[in-house]
């Protein structure tokens, strides 16, 4: 089943990048589009006032008909916490989120809406806090391990559509344990792709997927704390799109997918993030 576009927004401007960069990827991907408004405010008092969701619904439109895309628009009253999650288990979706303009106070306590959102979402996500269009960089983490291949596969198909060059990074992080493949990804970690270590037979797999895709292909690696790598990695190259896998697929390479390295690089990235789980099929 081709898999269709879930869009949410909760009226606040910091998610009118996510509706331009859905756009952009339903056209380019040629999938349909639902656009889910979720109402979080409701005043009777306050019933007939200009309500912000208006705005965003009224420029939504317009873009989704000037890309002739087939398109929905649903409105639900709720946390957008809840209520985004929810909708997206009712289907075969690709879900599209911005920052819903949180006080600080309350990511403080509750956590960031991106890191609930991982936990609730089997699908793949995109967490648009700026939207970076043209698509010519795309940064892919690899593990080793195979659980960001969902992520990777999309990623490729975009890669393609908009003739993107791709980069396959993996991090090596400080050795804590002494076992063979970490020892040999730690020595040998400038040339991982001549390796028979898990990353490095990963890493060849990917290029030989990109090169027979037609696509313009590199690998980089790089050494120490995986948040602070991939943000310097990010910032340095310039890239238009970040692609991981996520924690909840396996529990292997944990310091690498869990749900709070997203979050804290969410907190700082300067470009759109794709997390997806691992599927076997």
């Amino acid at each position: 089943m081709q898999p269709e576009l879930l869009i949410a927004t909760n009226g606040y401007k910091g998610t009118l990048p996510a509706i331009e960069y859905g756009t952009w990827l339903a056209a380019t991907l040629e999938m349909k589009v639902t656009l889910l408004g979720v109402t979080e405010t409701l005043n009777p008092a306050a019933i007939d006032d200009h309500h912000p969701l208006e705005d965003i619904f009224a420029r939504a439109v317009e873009l989704f008909q000037q890309n002739h895309l087939e398109y929905k628009l649903e409105v639900q009253n709720g946390n957008a916490e809840d209520i985004i999650p929810r909708k997206a288990k009712q289907g075969e979706y690709i879900s599209v989120i911005g920052p819903l303009g949180r006080p600080q106070i309350r990511r403080l306590l509750a956590g960031r809406s991106i890191r609930h959102m991982m936990e609730e979402i089997e699908q793949p996500i995109f967490y648009v806090p700026v939207a970076k269009l043209p698509l010519h960089k795309v940064l892919i983490c690899i593990g080793g391990l195979g659980y960001e291949v969902n992520a990777e596969h999309i990623a490729m198909q975009m890669a393609m559509k908009s003739r993107a060059e791709i980069t396959l990074l993996h991090i090596v992080p400080p050795m804590d344990m002494n076992y063979p493949t970490a020892k040999t990804e730690s020595e040998h970690w400038q040339n991982l792709t001549e390796t028979n270590t898990p990353v490095g037979r990963s890493l060849r797999l990917a290029m030989e997927i990109a090169k027979n895709d037609g696509l313009t292909a590199n690998v980089k690696a790089r050494q120490g704390n995986v948040v602070e790598e991939i943000l310097a990695e990010v910032k340095e190259g310039n890239y238009d799109l970040l692609c991981m896998g996520s924690l909840y697929s396996s529990h292997a390479l944990r310091q690498l997918y869990m749900p709070n390295v997203t979050a804290e690089i969410a907190d700082d990235i300067n470009c759109p993030v794709l997390t997806a789980r691992y599927k076997k099929d």
